[in-house]
């Protein structure tokens, strides 16, 4: 018998589009013969609807988004299990569509990569791809992200953390502190948001000002990071449990001042992979990646990304995403299809690492 796979994608945060294009990916490159497959959309306001695949593109040619238009339907858990069902808009009688073996949850920024939804599937049950809610929810925040690296000895750029409250009773304080911590330029960037959405680069404090005001467009804590001219910027994909598994770093090169949005999924960009390094820096960026993600207790999957200083051969960690992106312009997919694995059987992959978790858990009391 087949297993079950539910595909989550869509969601309700800014990243709702790209999760889509994510979703598609992994839609086309997972095996048919071996799951039986159920698409389940999330739309901007958290209703999830019965879809058959990914929605094509709009004619206006912008990203591709979850249709408000279909079949609701909800996750359960009965006396058999996990199942979904459909249902109606005027409350009758739903419908059963059948169990739930492992869920995918193909989501990006909160309400999908936080935790909330691995702690919803985790409640009733379900298996799923990716880190737990306490990884997820340490590996979308930044300021928790770079502080469990700081503890663990990881080299980063330096930062701060600014919150809402704090900046509202007194920015010209909070902006003296940034600008004797750290040196222009800076990023601004929203602390739990993906996909370089809300980022800015700030040359000056009038621009930091507009940036910090930016990023609490998405959330109450802001970070002020201290930024580089031109570094290069490599990833690395991570796979595994209690086993981990790492890929050589690829490298993204792209025309941009920085790797913002566009340049993540709209402008053209090259991966090269494997990246053109010296063999000591492979080594080390691999090592940070297996170190930062043990740190936060990932699980199953995640891309470490890191900022490589050519005149000095430095590496900063930059971050870790515990549900990377999987369009046809991320590096998740090139990195593994470098170290000789196909996209078919990564998924494979994911899924196993997916079903051990779930056993390894069965064994203790919640």
């Amino acid at each position: 018998m087949s297993t079950r796979v539910l595909i989550l994608f869509g969601g309700r945060s800014s990243e709702h589009q790209v999760s889509c294009l994510s979703a598609r990916n992994v839609l086309e490159a997972i095996d048919r013969d071996r799951y039986d497959v159920t698409t389940v959309g999330i739309t901007r306001d958290g209703r999830w609807t019965l879809l058959d695949g990914v929605p094509a593109d709009p004619d206006d040619a912008s990203l591709p988004h979850v249709p408000d238009g279909g079949d609701t339907v909800a996750l359960v858990r009965t006396r058999k299990g996990p199942r979904l069902l459909r249902v109606p808009d005027d409350g009758s009688g739903a419908e059963e569509l059948g169990p739930v073996d492992v869920c995918f949850p193909v989501l990006h920024g909160p309400y999908g990569e936080d935790g909330t939804v691995q702690g919803l599937l985790a409640s009733y049950g379900v298996p799923y791809v990716g880190a737990d809610v306490a990884s997820s929810a340490i590996g979308i925040d930044k300021r928790q992200m770079k502080n469990v690296f700081k503890a663990r000895g990881l080299p980063q750029l330096p930062y701060l953390a600014v919150r809402r409250a704090v900046w509202e009773a007194d920015r010209g304080h909070v902006l003296d502190d940034i600008e004797a911590a750290l040196s222009y330029p800076v990023f601004t960037k929203p602390a739990r948001q993906g996909s370089s959405i809300g980022i800015r680069r700030a040359a000056t404090r009038e621009e930091l000002v507009m940036g910090i005001e930016e990023a609490f467009g998405y959330d109450r804590v802001a970070i002020a990071e201290e930024g580089l001219d031109h570094p290069r910027e490599i990833e690395c994909g991570v796979v595994g449990n209690a086993v981990v598994e790492v890929t050589p770093p690829g490298e993204t090169v792209h025309t941009g001042t920085f790797y913002d949005f566009e340049a993540k999924y709209i402008s053209p960009v090259e991966l090269r992979c494997p990246a053109d390094l010296p063999p000591d820096v492979t080594r080390q960026t691999m090592e940070f990646a297996r170190e930062a993600y043990l740190a936060i207790g990932c699980r199953g999957m995640a891309r470490v990304d890191f900022f490589f200083v050519q005149r000095t051969g430095e590496v900063l960690v930059n971050e870790i995403n515990t549900i990377p992106g999987m369009t046809s312009q991320s590096m998740f997919w090139v990195v593994w299809e470098a170290a000789g694995v196909s996209r078919t059987a990564l998924l494979d992959r994911l899924l196993d690492l997916a079903a051990e978790t779930s056993a390894s858990s069965a064994r203790f009391a919640p």
